[in-house]
């Protein structure tokens, strides 16, 4: 096993911390436009599933964080209503039907990993580097990483810590976990605002993966994590 690589700032390489959402794992059709019409069933909706990428990129447009940085489920639930009425369905039962989807996204089932996820983390796992997981989600990040069988050393949820990304409290609690400063780590993540940022500003590294392409002039940006190691040096290190 290879031991720690230095990286910006002279400091050594120890960590990476990875958000989880379109960066290690993808949501399944169970979320996806016909998810949405088989929720609208069970509510009495009738939802177009033709409608569903206007709906969600109409709603993205509208989507707000808690002025705190606070976890706020609600926050979630009146997004997804936007996706719901705007595929034809109707008041009141759009926010139940709302809810019932947005709770989907808390069952580790519903999602499947990159194909690129394990073989890399296999390779960071070997270079002697720690792994963490850092997501804006209300699900049990720990049950998620062992369902998937990801070899992790620390994971945390913004339900549970209380804070969403970008604040710094969240991405310390990891760091602590992992027993590391913020330049021995890096932050990978898909959402320039809450992953690059939010740990850029802690100090830390930051390199986005772009697999919905969705920064093609951002520099420095990954299309899939086959290029992770690369990016932080391993492939020049000796073993």
């Amino acid at each position: 096993m290879a031991g720690p690589t230095s990286h910006e700032g002279g400091a050594s390489l120890r960590a990476v911390l990875f958000d989880v959402d379109f960066t290690l794992a993808k949501p399944g059709p169970a979320l996806g436009p016909h998810g949405y019409v088989a929720a609208g069933e069970r509510h009495g909706l009738a939802l177009d599933p033709s409608r569903f990428s206007a709906a969600r990129d109409a709603a993205l447009e509208l989507l707000e964080r808690h002025p705190e940085l606070d976890h706020d489920d609600e926050i979630w639930f009146a997004f997804t209503e936007r996706i719901v009425l705007g595929m034809g369905g109707e008041q009141p039962a759009s926010y139940a039907c709302a809810v019932d989807i947005t709770r989907g996204w808390e069952l580790h089932e519903n999602f499947e990993l990159y194909e690129d996820t394990a073989p890399v983390l296999a390779e960071l796992r070997d270079a002697g580097l720690k792994i963490g997981l850092l997501t804006n989600s209300a699900r049990d990040v720990n049950a998620f990483a062992r369902h998937h069988k990801l070899d992790v050393d620390a994971a945390i949820g913004s339900l549970e810590h209380g804070k969403t990304k970008p604040h710094a409290s969240i991405f310390r609690a990891v760091l602590d976990l992992l027993g590391v400063e913020p330049a021995e780590a890096v932050m990978v993540g898909d959402t320039v605002e809450d992953d690059i940022e939010g740990a850029r500003a802690l100090g830390m590294r930051a390199i986005l993966v772009d697999r919905l392409d969705r920064h093609p002039g951002y520099e420095g940006r990954l299309e899939n994590l086959s290029g992770l190691p690369a990016a932080l040096g391993l492939s020049q290190r000796a073993t």
